[in-house]
């Protein structure tokens, strides 16, 4: 079961128990975001970082761009040092609290880009069928939406 993959012990840091496979995975999408981010730089040009960098003044675009100068750098400051986290330490067994948030925070904001690129809905069947072209995307993005339960799991615990 995944939810035993990441555990709270003892010591109150985390056991990380991913297989290789997995870890693989993970230090392999944690470039692609960096990329998409450092692109943009947090401008949320790319439509698919609209769920990262989202509006917030929708009828007032003015107030939105004096807002976006406000937060953005600071945004994307944080969201680059959880990627920078996790690729540090996609090999380790164990995890203080603090990795593990910024792993919680990485891990998200993966499955997010990654849901809003695939137009993911509730109504989306993420069951994987071989003639759909998104079939390997949607596998990963489902993996991601159970790796954040487990982690979210492990740290109510």
């Amino acid at each position: 079961m995944l939810l035993r993959r990441i555990r709270r012990t003892r010591k109150g840091d985390f056991e990380l128990r991913l297989p290789q496979p997995e870890r693989r995975l993970i230090a392999n999408v944690v470039p692609q975001l960096r990329a998409v981010l450092t692109e943009d730089a947090g401008t949320a040009a790319d439509p698919n970082l609209r769920r990262l960098f989202p509006t917030a003044y929708p009828d007032e675009p003015a107030l939105d761009v004096e807002y976006r100068g406000l937060v953005a750098d600071d945004l994307l400051a944080r969201r680059l040092a959880a990627l920078d986290t996790v690729a540090e330490t996609v090999e380790a067994t164990r995890l203080d609290e603090e990795k593990l948030l910024a792993w919680m925070g990485a891990v998200n904001e993966l499955r997010l880009v990654l849901g809003t690129r695939l137009d993911v809905s509730e109504e989306t069947d993420l069951s994987r069928r071989p003639d759909d072209p998104d079939a390997d995307s949607l596998a990963v993005y489902a993996y991601l939406g159970l790796l954040l339960e487990t982690i979210v799991h492990a740290l109510s615990r």
